[in-house]
């Protein structure tokens, strides 16, 4: 019995995906105390989007640390928070047009989601908040109010309420509009559903399985949103900060969000941070209404600093982005038609990409048997089913060829021990 098994809670999750002791990480790679390397496509779900120990990032930090820099400031006024605000707004806010004002809350994502549920409310006076099928937004009770997963809805405790849901992009097949639905929803005032405070979404649905909104469906949401008076607040958690091929993932879709939430890579070395973008006008809060005592990480504002200035200086990294983006979903079309037989569906936009698989347990064996070729990659999706590819954004084109070569030798192992694969019609028509 190891130490984990013997005092820590049977919730943790992922080490009993990858069951080993890891004890180091360099950019791509894990290692574990017995020396292995592993190639990370998890890269902390989405949280190392340049890597493992990032030498231009650590550097920037140790400096801080051995100047004795500020490291813990609630929410005071220092140097590396002004360093961050600065490069923030000349690097990625005022090139692409965009005027917020910055909160900075708990170092959380679904902190950030909080504190945007609780301004759209206490600015427009409404309660309810529209959130979509399969949306993910964290687990404390206000944001998992507007999570669809049952596995984490079941956990509150409690009632979850204040939230309606509306099916998102593609829920009820790819020739229904279903903003067009919210429309009519919002239009009717014997709908019940009550005019929202917002809209919350995410561009890619990361847990609930790399569902892509079309650019088309964003922009109609954001129309609807306009037409009713009701903000939009993008979760750009897991899929902002390049993840997509832009900083923001809504760039594509050319709009503009009142509220964005953003955390995960935010920092750019896995130190917790999150803030609220907000719109200038929609700043109401009053001194102190939303705190924490973990909203001033320095540390964290250091390493954000240097990722802004030096990856997004230029458009350089974001096509980087892309090309890579596109090698993978080539590699992953050719896997599904050359293993699948239509078993497989290639889903995600940029380097946030998936393999749709017809159930959980094959994507679990495909996941299983990378883990055992030395690849961490996870599963997503309401049960599992596809395959989530989420590498470091800095990957070398070679080790990016290798995971998806070790990917593909997983796939084929699964396939040639399974005397039949279900299809997609066998999957629906049973369950």
């Amino acid at each position: 019995m190891t130490i984990f098994d013997e005092i820590e809670s049977e919730v943790q999750s992922y080490a009993r995906s990858f069951p080993c002791i890891f004890s180091r990480a360099k950019d791509e790679h894990l290692y574990d105390v017995e020396g292995h390397a592993y190639l990370d496509f998890l890269a902390g779900a989405g949280t190392l989007n340049y890597g493992h120990n990032n030498d231009l990032l650590k550097g920037a930090l140790l400096r801080y640390i051995e100047d004795d820099g500020i490291s813990h400031g609630l929410d005071l006024h220092t140097r590396a928070k002004a360093g961050f605000l600065e490069a923030l707004n000349s690097t990625i806010l005022e090139p692409r047009g965009l005027n917020y004002v910055v909160q900075f809350t708990g170092p959380t994502g679904t902190n950030a989601v909080e504190a945007a549920l609780k301004l759209a409310r206490n600015v427009t006076g409404r309660e309810t908040v529209i959130s979509f099928t399969n949306g993910f937004h964290g687990v404390s009770l206000g944001s998992l109010a507007t999570t669809g997963n049952s596995h984490h809805r079941g956990a509150s405790g409690v009632s979850l309420s204040g939230v309606a849901r509306m099916p998102f992009d593609g829920y009820l097949g790819s020739d229904i509009d279903t903003t067009a639905y919210l429309d009519k929803v919002l239009s009717d005032s014997s709908s019940g559903v009550d005019l929202p405070a917002a809209v919350i979404v995410e561009t890619v649905q990361g847990e609930g399985g790399i569902n892509v909104a079309s650019l088309g469906w964003l922009k109609n949401l954001e129309a609807v949103c306009r037409k009713h008076h009701v903000l939009l607040i993008v979760d750009d958690i897991q899929a902002g900060c390049g993840r997509t091929g832009d900083f923001f993932s809504f760039e594509a879709a050319g709009i503009k969000p009142d509220i964005v939430t953003l955390s995960k890579s935010l920092s750019g070395y896995g130190l917790p941070f999150a803030i609220v973008l907000i719109r200038p006008d929609l700043d109401q809060w009053q001194p102190g209404e939303h705190n924490g005592t973990f909203r001033g990480n320095n540390l964290a504002f250091v390493t954000a600093t240097a990722t802004l200035e030096h990856y997004w200086s230029t458009p350089d990294f974001a096509k980087s982005i892309k090309r890579k983006g596109e090698y993978i979903g080539k590699r992953l079309r050719h896997i599904a038609s050359q293993y699948g037989d239509e078993q497989f569906q290639v889903l995600g936009r940029g380097m946030m990409r998936g393999l749709f698989c017809v159930n959980g347990d094959i994507a679990g064996k495909i996941t299983k048997a990378a883990f055992e070729r030395k690849l961490v990659i996870e599963t997503s999706g309401a049960d599992d089913q596809v395959v989530k590819l989420l590498c470091p954004l800095t990957i070398s084109d070679i080790n990016l060829k290798k995971g998806l070569d070790i990917l593909e030798a997983a796939i084929k192992e699964v396939c040639r021990a399974e005397t039949k694969i279900p299809t997609p019609t066998d999957y629906f028509m049973a369950s």
